[in-house]
Order: C-alpha cells, then sequence, then structure tokens
C-alpha cells in the first residue's frame, strides 16, 4: 500500500512532467508559428482587394467567405515557407537575419518542419475546395507554384522575380471568387496589371537590398543573385515603377463596371505616385527595401500615402450610387 508521502511524490513527478510536456508542445507551436512568418500575412491582405473594390465589405456572407478564405490562404503561404526554410537550410545559415530563424538556428528540428509542411497543405486544400472549387483550384496553383519555385524555379534569373509577382496576382484572383464580382469572374484586367507591377517592384527592391547587404556573399545565400548586379536591377525597377503607375491609371479609368462614372478615382493616383516615388527613395537613397512588410510600417511617409489611398479610394468606391 502507498503511504501518503509517496503519493504525494507520485502526484507532484506526474505534475512536473505534464507541466515539462505543456512547456515543450507550447514552444514548439510557437517555433512553427513563427517558421510561418507572421509579418508576411499582410500579403495575404490582398485577398481582401476584391470585397473592397467590388463595394461589397459590409455583405456579410461575403465578409465571412472572405475571411475563412484568408485563413486558409495563410495556412498554404505558411506551408510555403516553412518548406523553402528547409530547402534553404545551408544557404540561410549564411545570412545575417535568417540565420536566427527557429530551423536555420537548430530550435526546430527538420522532422517536425518537413511534418508542418506535408500537414498544412493536407488540411488547407480540401477546406478550400469545399468553400469555393475555383478559389480552392487558384490556392492549389498557388502552393504548386510555389513549391516549384522553392525547389528549382527560383535559380532561373528574371523568371525567379516574375512568379513571386504573380502569387500576389493570385492572391487578387482568390479573393475575386469568393465574391462574384461584377466585372467577369475575377474583376477588371488592369488591378492585376497594376498589383503585378507593384509587386514587382517591390521585389526588385528587395533584391538589390539582397546584394547590398551580403555583398561578395550574394551568390552563396541566393543562388540566382550571382546573375544579378545593380545596373541591371535598376533598368528594370525604373521600367517596373514606370508600368505601375501606368497600370494604376489605367484601371482608375477604364474599369467601367464599378467605378464612379465621373472617374474620380482619378484622384487616388497622385497618391500612388507619391507612394511609388517614395519607396523609390528609400530604395536608392536611403538604401532599405530589404525587409518591405517592415518598411511599409517603419517608413511614416510611405505608411500616410498608403492610409490616405486606402480612405481615398474607399469613400471614393462606396459613395458611388
Amino acid at each position: 500500500m502507498i503511504n501518503k508521502s509517496n503519493r504525494i511524490f507520485v502526484i507532484h513527478i506526474i505534475l512536473s512532467s505534464s507541466y515539462s510536456i505543456y512547456n515543450m508542445i507550447m514552444n514548439h507551436l510557437r517555433l512553427i508559428l513563427y517558421s510561418t512568418r507572421p509579418r508576411q500575412w499582410v500579403k495575404n491582405m490582398f485577398l481582401f482587394a476584391a470585397l473592397i473594390f467590388d463595394r461589397k465589405l459590409f455583405v456579410i456572407p461575403y465578409l465571412s467567405k472572405t475571411l475563412y478564405g484568408f485563413i486558409l490562404l495563410t495556412l498554404i503561404s505558411g506551408a510555403v515557407y516553412i518548406t523553402n526554410d528547409i530547402l534553404d537550410l545551408e544557404q540561410d545559415k549564411l545570412h545575417p537575419t535568417k540565420q536566427l530563424r527557429p530551423l536555420p538556428s537548430g530550435q526546430l528540428t527538420k522532422q517536425i518542419a518537413v511534418g508542418m509542411a506535408i500537414l498544412l497543405p493536407l488540411v488547407a486544400l480540401p477546406l478550400s475546395f469545399l468553400l469555393n472549387s475555383w478559389f480552392g483550384t487558384i490556392l492549389l496553383i498557388y502552393w504548386l507554384q510555389n513549391i516549384l519555385y522553392s525547389i528549382w524555379l527560383k535559380h532561373i534569373v528574371i523568371l525567379d522575380v516574375l512568379l513571386i509577382s504573380l502569387g500576389f496576382a493570385l492572391r487578387v484572383a482568390a479573393g475575386a471568387t469568393l465574391i462574384d464580382v461584377e466585372q467577369g469572374p475575377i474583376g477588371s484586367p488592369w488591378i492585376y496589371m497594376c498589383v503585378g507591377f507593384g509587386a514587382l517592384l517591390v521585389i526588385l527592391g528587395k533584391r538589390r537590398s539582397e546584394l547590398n547587404l551580403l555583398s561578395d556573399l550574394a551568390d552563396n545565400h541566393r543562388a540566382v543573385l550571382a546573375s544579378y548586379n545593380h545596373k541591371f536591377i535598376d533598368l528594370l525597377i525604373y521600367c517596373v515603377s514606370t508600368s505601375t503607375i501606368i497600370s494604376y491609371s489605367f484601371y482608375t479609368f477604364n474599369a467601367t463596371y464599378h467605378q464612379p462614372k465621373n472617374h474620380s478615382m482619378m484622384l487616388t493616383i497622385p497618391l500612388v505616385v507619391y507612394g511609388v516615388f517614395r519607396y523609390l527613395y528609400l530604395v536608392h537613397v536611403k538604401g532599405e527595401g530589404g525587409t518591405p512588410e517592415q518598411l511599409v510600417f517603419k517608413d511614416q511617409p510611405l505608411l500616410l500615402s498608403i492610409i490616405l489611398w486606402i480612405i481615398t479610394a474607399t469613400v471614393l468606391r462606396y459613395n458611388y450610387r
């Protein structure tokens, strides 16, 4: 028969073990969450573009579907980031900041990372098809494209940046499938041109920053960087920044289905021009652009221009009758 002191000892061992297991599980969940790059989730906000600009933000069924879609897209993109960390493990160990991530730093084991990279799509993709078949198809394309990118396509010069840009256009298209947009199945083609060129501008700015940061070690971290130089990237940036402004201007003028008939959306063009110019200033003069998701919130003039654009465009859109 177990005496009282022994029972207390057993209970203490059980509670201590349970607490240790709980801490271990929570620590791994924290590391997995960090590996999905919460700071990058802001990119998935492009899913809401169709909801907002098709004037359906306050239609609860569409809003609910888009929120569910955002969660599923975040799970898929999280799996993509984990996969990328697995494949780039050795190169990330050479990067001054990426080496601090859970996987390169050794805090998260490769086995757990592989398990989550498989589990997240197995959960998210079937649910995305249940939400909407076209939405599921676009998420499947997005996932496959990014897996191919991580394995092979990121090593092909020019194609590497174009495919990242395509990912942003797919986000917008995925959101459009959830709300029955007025202008065709996925909305105005000009919005995709604008989003694609805008994303390309940011990506090229990031590439330029990587060349500055890593210097002679750039191609060891990202092999494709050996095919780029500052002169070539600057030339591409000049072309893409012009294309971004032009495509957005055409969008405000020619999207006839749900634009104000007096073309008042063109009033937002100066805000976009300022935003593009400010970003170019930060990249070329300040030498920034390596972490665009942080730069947006760190640079107050850039953040203010984005906020003013969102407010102005929303007011013009929703006041239209």
